[in-house]
């Protein structure tokens, strides 16, 4: 299938996935083809009647060289030569699906005629999407706007017709950060989803009471978000057994799921608006206005469009909830492992013989400390990177290392929940217990990946690695792809 723009509002997230993720093309309708080919024709009268006039990165040189003027009859010429070519490096590259998003939100300046480039270019740069795109390192790009990583980017473009404003038009403006953002927002309510069932889980694991997630609370709390997900945990534990749960309240750690997951839900749904309200803005600079009262040929005008200060503060909020949810999670796995638990020692089943670890799932707790930390470290916020390039371009972009830290902390926490799910598994295992109904298809996923450990056995650091990449590929695709079956969903409530 093919998706079809013509107008900012196309831009959605939804869209953005079908391109992204599903790898579907993308075809710009008549109706904007119309709009680019006036825009087009409007700029360049503007252009033409006053060729010495002031237009940023066209009669004029970029950045620290912005005092330069271009002589007429090198537009054209210094246009093709614009473009330049990547200079970051590193280690770790984009992912594809990221790379094609930033072509899909490049072109949303494009439709409307704002960016000043013809039909003809931006069918172009559409096209891009057909073929395999650049490769682009995720370190090295937190420059003033975004034109080193659109240099890597835009690099396939044939630059040998450009003409007047193309060669900018093609590397200013922040469709990365757009990118990044609703890259980051694909994953984060399915990854937030999955962890709500997991922790349910450990409420059952643990037989902890059930009065933390009552239906009674929904008109005490004022926070939309904590009714949202006391919802969902209570969707998960429908049908839980009442008798025999713990006499006493449990620890901290599952008393307050449903305020450090109502967090959480809050920072989903802010990374969400971030990306949402980028996906249908023109950012581009300079950015072209069509002729109006006043101005029969249009104005440009420079503005920071290429610059999007809501990415990276939305993306450090969620990094610091994955940071808190991990915590909480390997709290949870030390409480198991706990005398004051009821369960039995170490979750050891009769009979088993211990090696070095004295218990048959507690030196997990011990990997998930490491994890916890890094997880805490990274959700440190990236600020506005405080060295400069030069005077002029004297503020860079903080989006790359927000999502940098991002990426690296959720896969710290699925990590930690993988851990969290064993050893849930581990405690209903050796006391012969189900959890309550619409867990059972995610219990027997969990047990698929790392079977309940009944003797000491090798190859459990290898299978719980794989149930944590099992949990880090659902936060895209939105459902656990467990060995031999995929977990039944649980029914939940619309928030």
């Amino acid at each position: 299938m093919t998706v079809v723009v013509g107008a900012p509002e196309d831009f959605t997230l939804e869209a953005f996935r079908r391109v992204a993720v599903a790898g579907e093309g993308v075809v710009i309708g008549p109706d904007a083809l119309r709009v680019m080919g006036a825009a087009r024709a409007g700029f360049e009268r503007l252009l033409h009647a006053d060729p010495g006039g002031f237009i940023y990165g066209v009669t004029t040189r970029p950045g620290v060289e912005v005092g330069t003027a271009i002589p007429p009859a090198d537009l054209r010429e210094y246009a093709r030569r614009f473009r330049g070519v990547g200079r970051g490096f590193g280690r770790d590259c984009l992912d594809e699906r990221v790379v094609r998003g930033i072509v899909f939100a490049r072109l949303a300046d494009f439709v409307g005629g704002h960016a000043k480039v013809r039909p003809e270019l931006a069918q172009r740069v559409a096209a891009l999407l057909d073929g395999p795109l650049p490769r682009v390192p995720l370190d090295g790009q937190d420059g003033a706007g975004e034109i080193l990583p659109l240099m890597h980017v835009m690099a396939a473009v044939d630059s040998a017709d450009l003409v007047e404003g193309e060669g900018m038009a093609l590397i200013n403006g922040s469709p990365c950060a757009t990118a990044l953002a609703a890259d980051v927002a694909l994953h984060a309510g399915n990854r937030l989803r999955l962890a709500e069932g997991v922790f349910a889980l450990s409420i059952e694991a643990l037989a902890a009471p059930l009065d933390a997630y009552d239906e009674a609370l929904d008109d005490l709390r004022g926070d939309e978000a904590e009714r949202t997900v006391l919802q969902y945990l209570r969707g998960h534990l429908r049908g839980a057994v009442t008798s025999g749960r713990l006499a006493h309240q449990a620890p901290v750690s599952y008393r307050i799921l449903p305020q450090v997951l109502g967090q959480a839900q809050r920072a989903v749904q802010a990374v969400v608006h971030a990306a949402t309200a980028a996906l249908g803005s023109v950012t581009e600079n300079p950015v072209y206005l069509p002729a109006s009262q006043g101005h029969p040929f249009g104005r440009v005008l420079s503005t920071g469009g290429f610059h999007n200060g809501a990415a990276a503060p939305a993306i450090n909020w969620l990094t610091a909830s994955w940071a808190d949810l991990a915590l909480v999670a390997q709290r949870q796995v030390t409480a198991m492992h706990s005398a004051s638990s009821g369960l039995p020692h170490l979750l050891a089943p009769a009979g088993f013989i211990p090696g070095a670890s004295g218990g048959a799932t507690n030196l997990f707790g011990w990997v998930a400390t490491g994890l916890v930390e890094e997880a805490r470290a990274l959700a440190a916020p990236t600020l506005l990177p405080a060295t400069i390039g030069d005077t002029q371009n004297d503020i860079a972009t903080p989006t790359f290392g927000a999502y940098r830290s991002q990426r690296r902390a959720a896969e710290c926490l699925d990590s930690v929940l993988a851990i969290l799910a064993l050893v849930a598994s581990q405690a209903l295992f050796v006391t012969g217990r189900h959890p309550a109904p619409p867990l059972a298809g995610l219990l027997t996923g969990i047990r698929s990946a790392f079977p309940p450990v009944q003797t000491e056995r090798e190859g459990q650091a290898t299978q719980a690695a794989a149930l944590a990449a099992i949990f880090s590929s659902a936060a895209l695709t939105g459902q656990p792809d467990f060995p031999g079956h995929r977990a039944q969903a649980s029914p939940q409530p619309s928030p």
